[in-house]
């Protein structure tokens, strides 16, 4: 029998690195600006057409390289970073495994350009799935330039699973804002079909997280700084009262690396405890700086996970930091522990001389029992003078409300009349009959309704919020929303991930009844809403609870484009609990919600209605 077991080609052992490297054209933009932060650039510019598929740039000004490593830079594990194994732990750079451009140049048609500073002529290299085609020497600017085109072209299934371009638009902008946010001194710009999306120049973090999120986040940070002597930490943390549904804007950076950590996130939510609105979750930009030697970092082939020597104290440093800044900027309650609050009132700025001591007249002649009612009487005089004066009302007008004898002779007539019966109002009306029905609701939360076998309770917002999903779902079924049109058109402004996933659904947004446009960069004009959304709604506050709402469903819910978006439509769009109701609105929300086609279960899988009967009461009343 033959041997079985042989060697893979380069071709293949790449090929198939790159399916843990590059698993996206964000992938590849990751890896090309992390290489052009470790060349020491303080500009860089990110270029991509067809959201990376056909091409990924990156120009940076950087320390360029020799012909030679220009040559090297492509070969598997070839790194300038390490020598030895211990070097792993003593890491402050991006990349270091030397796979990345390795990968890329196997699913990809690459050309690189680059020339030192010090170097007259510059090398161009053009390389397709690993091969190299062509090399020779060039004037080059100094830098480098790497292209990367067709991406898995030579890897067509690879290249099907990719997904959409506004899709794979918002991972590049993702992968492109956490690089950013690490190194706010380093100037970056971001174009994308010839339209530049982001110019960033260099700065503080402050204003990186206003450039990259919207001016109005200028308002909404907290600075968080810490020293000790296991860890370092600055950044910022959101406001409570500016906290959002999903977990977008939550950045840690450990060594200015971009990291996931579900630990580290507790720390800092725990920090907002009792502060922070249910299922809510508030923005942070955090940096860690920790010696390389206490922390794993080659433990995920992304790199976006991390193990710590000392993981407790860590979690208890960055709660404490976190929980200080809040409280710090009266963010949460303090009390002042210094001052006795009994004499906070007698606080005066004037010197212990010029106080003067408080005096008492009196009339040493006066004699409380002498003319006691002719001083009630004077006393009652002046207080009605005094009022006649304030009111214009006159001293007689005890004289107004005298009867006269023809007043009196009309109630003598009216005295004959017999009286009706007073009618008594019902505290709790719940009757129901064929000719009228009428309702009762509880805590403003639950409509009481009669029926034969006893009542029901109907939860009124999932109730409502069935009502409207299915209603949606028609809409978007037949492209029939109905729109009214705004008075006065608004503007919305998003940060560039949300424009690019509006611009995915705006088919979609449209058929519900809304009508939006573009306006620039990052801004949608709003001419209209939905009909049946009726009046007193802002326009812009329901479209970004809308998009909230939307991503929160994509990453946890997985549901399809148009049930997400009738689902997160009717739960912004529905009644809530405490909204008072009349008998007809409690009237048509209850016809309309049998007429559905699952009226008893919400969209959360829980009961919209619970049934009482009238053997059940009779059971708790001790009545068989």
């Amino acid at each position: 029998m033959s041997d079985i077991i042989q060697l893979l080609p380069d071709s293949v052992a790449n090929q198939i690195a790159a399916g843990e490297v590059v698993q996206r054209p964000a992938s590849a933009v990751k890896e090309l600006i992390e290489n052009a932060i470790d060349a020491g650039a303080d500009k860089i510019k990110l270029i991509v057409k067809d959201a990376g598929k056909t091409l990924i740039q990156v120009i940076d000004n950087g320390c360029g390289m020799t012909v030679t490593d220009a040559r090297l830079c492509f070969e598997r594990h070839a790194t300038s970073k390490i020598r030895k194994a211990e070097d792993l732990f003593a890491i402050r750079t991006m990349g270091f495994r030397g796979e990345a451009m390795a990968s890329i140049a196997a699913i990809s048609q690459v050309e690189l350009k680059t020339r030192r500073i010090e170097d007259e002529l510059g090398t161009i290299i053009h390389i397709e799935g690993s091969k190299i085609v062509d090399q020779h020497p060039e004037a080059v600017p100094a830098g480098t330039s790497i292209s990367v085109k067709n991406l898995f072209y030579n890897i067509p299934a690879r290249r099907n699973f990719l997904k959409s371009n506004s899709v794979e638009m918002r991972h590049i902008i993702d992968e492109f804002q956490r690089i950013t946010l690490a190194h706010p001194e380093i100037f970056f710009s971001l174009h994308s079909e010839g339209n530049e999306l982001f110019h960033l120049p260099a700065e503080t973090l402050k204003q990186r997280i206003v450039h990259l999120f919207g001016n109005s986040y200028n308002q909404r940070l907290v600075p968080v700084e810490e020293e000790t002597t296991i860890i370092d930490i600055n950044g910022f943390v959101g406001k409570p009262e500016f906290a959002k549904k999903t977990r977008g804007e939550q950045f840690f950076f450990v060594n200015k690396r971009f990291i996931k950590d579900h630990y580290l996130n507790h720390a800092v939510m725990n920090a907002y405890e009792e502060i922070l609105a249910g299922e809510t979750f508030p923005l942070y930009v955090l940096f860690i700086d920790i010696d390389p030697a206490k922390i794993d970092i080659n433990v995920h082939p992304t790199k976006t996970e991390i193990k710590y020597e000392d993981d407790k104290s860590i979690y208890a440093i960055l709660r404490s930091a976190v929980k200080r800044s809040l409280g710090r900027y009266n963010i949460t309650p303090t009390l002042d522990f210094n001052q006795e609050t009994s004499f906070s009132g007698f606080i005066t700025d004037k010197p212990l001389d010029e106080i003067q001591a408080p005096t008492i007249t009196f009339n040493p002649d006066f004699n409380p029992f002498e003319q006691k009612r002719s001083n009630a009487a004077s006393r009652s005089a002046a207080y009605a003078e005094g009022f006649e004066k304030k009111t214009g009302i006159p001293q007689d007008w005890d004289t107004l409300y005298k009867i006269t004898e023809e007043e009196e002779d009309i109630d003598e007539q009216l005295s004959l009349i017999p009286e009706e019966p007073e009618q008594k109002k019902p505290v709790i009306n719940v009757i129901n009959t064929e000719n009228s029905k009428q309702f009762f609701q509880l805590h403003n939360r639950f409509i009481v309704s009669q029926i034969h076998s006893g009542f029901m309770l109907i939860d009124q917002q999932a109730g409502h919020e069935r009502i409207l999903f299915e209603h949606y779902q028609e809409q978007l079924e037949n492209n029939q929303g109905s729109s009214q049109q705004s008075l006065f058109p608004q503007t919305l402004e998003l940060n560039q991930a949300d424009f690019a996933l509006m611009e995915d659904i705006l088919p979609e947004i449209q058929s519900l009844g809304f009508q939006i446009r573009p306006f620039g960069k990052t801004t949608y004009i709003v001419d209209g809403i939905p009909a049946d959304l009726g009046t007193g709604i802002s326009e812009t506050t329901i479209l970004e609870q809308l998009l909230e709402d939307f991503k929160n469903n994509k990453d946890e819910l997985k549901l399809s484009k148009r049930e997400n978006l009738a689902r997160s439509l009717a739960k912004n769009a529905s009644i809530k609990a405490g909204q008072a109701l009349d008998n007809q609105e409690m009237a048509e929300l209850i016809d309309r919600l049998f007429a559905t086609a699952s009226p008893n279960i919400s969209l959360h899988g829980k009961p919209i209605i619970v049934t009482i009967t009238l053997q059940e009461l009779m059971e708790r009343f001790g009545k068989n």
